[in-house]
């Protein structure tokens, strides 16, 4: 599934935060890897980002977490979720963890372009 993705980044408190357009709120926020924050609503799907101090975490300049061209994918199998983050078409971003949160099989992309 693709889904427009709404960001932005506060260069003043290094916090870059998306969501899903059309969503409101959410119901859990789970820490997927150190700094990064995974938003779900109440049917435990994936609905926005969080992360503090973004451009320490994604080791990459506060100018390119300006940019308006980010992609996030999201693929989970139900054991394992994939996160994957890119900005221009460069990849920032690549975790892997434990579905401890109830997220369901699930391939998502989410994409500021669409």
């Amino acid at each position: 599934m693709e889904k427009r993705l709404i960001s932005s980044y506060d260069e003043i408190n290094d916090t870059f935060v998306g969501k899903l357009d059309g969503e409101h709120g959410y119901c859990a926020d789970y820490g997927i890897s150190e700094g990064v924050y995974l938003g779900i609503n109440n049917s435990n799907l994936p609905t926005s980002i969080f992360v503090p101090n973004a451009s320490e975490v994604f080791n990459t300049s506060k100018e390119t977490l300006e940019s308006a061209d980010v992609k996030i994918n999201i693929n989970c199998n139900g054991g394992c979720l994939c996160f994957d983050m890119c900005i221009e078409n460069s990849r920032i971003c690549s975790i892997k963890c434990k579905n401890d949160f109830g997220i369901p099989k699930l391939e998502c992309l989410m994409d500021s372009n669409i």
